[in-house]
């Protein structure tokens, strides 16, 4: 129930009150950790994060000014694939920020880095790769670009991002039967 209320209070109250941001920008969401958010080791839960990640993806396309384009097309986000690694917790009641930002693409795939940050620090840091679908179509990063009006050169990925996508196709090679 908590996320329904954090997405209602997304689409009623925050998307009326957003700053534009760039397409590489960086867009960060303001989060407190409620009791609900906490698992028995008293800090916020493992399974919170992707939940609030999603939020965050769907604000930074708000702030892009890409939220109601996208949904008109009927373009929707697709997660394919996301690894966290977490610095330390974030404690009950503590306030703490979201920072959502394009990293860059590639021919089939968007990447995205998503951190939690507060005074204290890092807490934590995600990469997500997804893309765009349309009536079980894949949109092809092309075309979202152009949707975006985006024209600058695709930014190089970071060699942790470049080593973690050949992972990911390892994976994918070693378990196709």
């Amino acid at each position: 129930m908590n996320l329904y209320f954090r997405l209602l209070w997304l689409f009623v109250w925050r998307l009326r009150h957003i700053t534009q941001i760039g397409f590489l920008d960086t867009s960060r969401m303001a989060y407190r950790v409620w009791p609900s958010d906490c698992d028995i080791n008293l800090h916020l839960t493992n399974a919170r994060y992707p939940a609030l990640m999603d939020i965050g993806r769907t604000y930074m396309l708000a702030e892009m000014q890409q939220l109601k384009p996208l949904l008109k097309l009927k373009w929707l986000p697709v997660v394919n694939a996301s690894e966290f690694t977490f610095v330390k917790d974030i404690k009950p009641l503590q306030k703490f920020w979201l920072e959502t930002r394009v990293l860059g693409w590639d021919d089939k795939y968007f990447y995205i880095e998503q951190r939690f940050v507060s005074d204290r620090g890092l807490h934590a840091i995600a990469n997500v790769r997804g893309l765009f679908m349309c009536k079980r179509r894949k949109i092809t990063t092309e075309e979202l670009i152009a949707q975006v009006g985006f024209s600058g050169e695709a930014p190089m990925l970071p060699p942790s991002v470049q080593e973690w996508k050949a992972m990911l196709q390892r994976k994918k090679d070693e378990n196709i039967v």
